[in-house]
């Protein structure tokens, strides 16, 4: 058991203890290797449930929307952010919500690490940064930081940006030369090159909203997918529709998205739907110098007007 295991067990029993929450959210052991899935304790003894390892990738800020119980939360950087959302967008208030903070090196991409066994994974353990998977017949010994996913390669916000508590000593932030190097190669293609990206991208969408219900900004009362008065896409395999969908909750978490990357995890079908939020991410950054979930003290670039504001895109 790691350090971080240890303290996130003890710091949620004590505050279930004291009743200073009502639950914890945190993360349980799946019943596969690599499958550590989101939990709750609500007593000391469920809290000795919790884990934490390379696997914790899904984001608990999802779960705290609209909640009237004090919880509290187990949060790396990324979900950390999302939480100043929440509070910004009056999804829960600061005081009903105690951050336990994990400062994170990287949650890493199953999808490789399975690719590189013939057989199904049995056994995946972590020891630091050196991870060990078996299989039938089969063993890997390999570096966690070679494995680690595509947004955890790029994140500089490891360490969470507000917390009540902390589970281990912060750790030293990335600085990224060119974090936007996927957008600019996109946007370096040609219209049809471009559009044949994405159109290979939606080629396998089966349009199950496993995307949009994983994300810890998607929690509109009525989904606009949802609505018939007046209907705004159809609910079959139409490709306009897929496109659509896909493209519209882009542009809904404009400005919002962290790039926590719980979309990519939660896709059934692998599908890179962080190609259709990095742009908005990269536009923010650029155009108002706005990385969203970093502090509570401003407001987002949406949600203000300056009379200096860049106006390029109305002409």
């Amino acid at each position: 058991m790691n350090n971080y295991t240890k303290n996130i067990r003890k710091i949620s029993s004590n505050l279930l203890e004291d009743g200073r929450v009502d639950l914890v959210l945190g993360f349980k052991r799946g019943t596969l290797p690599m499958a550590s899935v989101p939990g709750i304790a609500r007593t000391p003894e469920e809290a000795q449930g919790f884990v934490w390892d390379t696997n914790c990738r899904l984001n608990l800020a999802n779960y705290i929307t609209d909640q009237k119980e004090k919880i509290g939360i187990i949060a790396k950087g990324c979900d950390s952010r999302n939480i100043v959302n929440h509070i910004m967008e009056n999804k829960i208030p600061r005081d009903q919500v105690y951050i336990i903070g994990v400062p994170c090196t990287g949650m890493v991409d199953k999808n490789r690490i399975r690719a590189l066994l013939d057989d199904e994974i049995k056994e995946f353990k972590e020891e630091g940064e050196v991870i060990l998977i078996r299989g039938a017949g089969q063993e890997r010994v390999l570096d966690k930081e070679a494995y680690l996913r595509d947004n955890c390669k790029i994140c500089t916000h490891r360490n969470p940006v507000i917390h009540d508590d902390l589970v281990g000593a912060l750790v030293k932030e990335q600085k990224i030369e060119d974090p936007f190097r996927d957008v600019a190669a996109i946007e370096a293609m040609e219209g049809e090159e471009r559009w044949n990206h994405f159109e290979g991208l939606l080629s396998n969408c089966i349009r199950c909203y496993a995307c949009r219900n994983a994300c810890p900004l998607c929690y509109c009362p009525a989904c606009f997918v949802d609505e018939s008065k007046p209907q705004w896409i159809g609910k079959g395999q139409d490709p306009t529709d897929i496109r659509t969908f896909h493209f519209l909750r882009a542009y809904h978490c404009a400005g919002r998205c962290t790039d926590c990357g719980a979309c990519e995890e939660a896709c059934p079908m692998d599908i890179q739907v962080r190609d259709f939020t990095r742009k908005l991410v990269k536009d923010s950054f650029e155009i108002y110098g706005w990385e969203p979930g970093l502090t509570l003290d401003r407001r987002p670039p949406l949600e203000t007007f300056k009379p200096e504001d860049s106006d390029k895109f109305i002409k």
